[in-house]
């Protein structure tokens, strides 16, 4: 299907389909973080072992579903025309989550990443086969740090520069910062409920919103809204939609951590289990398996083997957990499109909302 091409109510209208703009939208995103990030190296890393920096970075932009860009993009779109600039403040989102994910991935002792060496993991080989004295992983995991702090200043910095009307940047701001601590406040929420270990599911849901939810699509859609010039009417409606289209994606996460592809997720069979994270799935199944003695007793263990993890999935399976949190998914993803309905948005820009809501609860990694 091809969009007709039109302008209503001063909004940007689509001339592909929502499947082919996302595509689109992630190309020019992806080619705009790569040109600044390459900029960055030249201006600051050289050939005295700092490289290695910007050889880990650079790899790791290239990677990734480019979502939280695609919901700044869609939430610019639904009040003005999509342009260079547009790219630009969606790729200072990229930018951010490299950081979020290089410091989550320590937190996490993760090895991987989209199926590749995590950055820790790539820095402490780096490590190896230069020959360096002391602790490779411990050097792997401040190399990390290091790359993710990086990575934060330049994303600000992209955004900054961006190109958006500076009436617009400054506004925008405000929204921006609240993004950025309430990701770290939500990671900060989500050790907490790991070490307890028994939160209940209105506060892992509380920290989906903080840590996911709204860093992933309601913070992206409100700053695109924004930096646009979109009515306050439409910014809350966006908003009300990526509240609820936010614990769909962290619904469909926590899912994926217990049952997904190993494949499609680059992550190891039952990653949260191993992690020991109190996720809404594992919680679901706790309150509700036969065998809760048995997870309990699991639950207790220092290490668990893959024996365990097996062992585990399948109660998890047999609880209902998988069902529950399914029907969660079904009813967010009604509640974030009905609060499309009354927003003065041209159909197209709607469609592509539905369409990145939709991608969100069905997503495979």
């Amino acid at each position: 299907m091809t969009i007709r091409c039109d302008v209503r109510a001063g909004a940007a209208v689509l001339a592909e389909d929502p499947a082919q703009w996302c595509e689109r939208v992630r190309g020019e995103v992806e080619r705009a973080v790569r040109e600044f990030v390459a900029a960055r190296c030249r201006e600051h890393l050289g050939a005295d072992g700092t490289a290695v920096l910007g050889e880990v970075i650079t790899e790791f932009v290239r990677g990734g579903k480019y979502l939280r860009s695609a919901f700044l993009a869609a939430g610019w779109s639904t009040a003005a025309p999509e342009t260079g600039a547009t790219h630009r403040a969606a790729g200072s989102l990229e930018l951010l989550h490299c950081f979020a994910l290089m410091q989550d991935d320590v937190m996490d002792e993760s090895p991987l990443r989209r199926g590749a060496p995590a950055a820790h993991t790539a820095f402490a080989r780096w490590h190896a086969r230069q020959g360096l004295s002391g602790s490779a992983r411990r050097f792997g995991e401040s190399a990390a740090i290091l790359a993710a702090d990086l990575c934060l200043v330049w994303a600000e910095q992209m955004l900054r520069e961006c190109g958006a009307d500076p009436g617009a940047l400054a506004r925008a701001s405000r929204r921006y910062d609240v993004l950025r601590s309430e990701l770290a406040v939500g990671q900060f929420r989500d050790l907490l409920n790991e070490s307890r270990r028994r939160p209940a599911l209105a506060e892992v849901l509380a920290v989906a919103r903080a840590k996911s939810g709204n860093y992933t699509v309601r913070g992206p859609l409100e700053l695109g809204a924004e930096l646009a010039g979109a009515s306050p009417g439409v910014i809350a409606a966006l908003g009300r939609y990526g509240t609820a289209i936010g614990e769909a994606f962290q619904l469909r996460d926590d899912l994926l951590g217990v049952f997904g592809d190993p494949a499609a997720t680059g992550k190891p069979v039952g990653d949260d289990i191993r992690a020991r994270k109190a996720t809404s799935v594992l919680l679901l199944a706790r309150e509700h398996a036969p065998a809760r003695r048995e997870l309990r007793r699991l639950d207790a263990r220092t290490t668990l083997s893959d024996n365990d993890i097996e062992r585990y999935v399948d109660i998890v399976a047999e609880s209902g957990a998988r069902v529950r949190a399914e029907r969660l998914i079904d009813q967010r993803l009604g509640e974030g499109v009905e609060a499309l309905t009354a927003a003065e948005m041209a159909p197209e820009a709607r469609a592509v909302l539905v369409h990145l809501a939709r991608s969100c609860a069905d997503r495979a990694r």
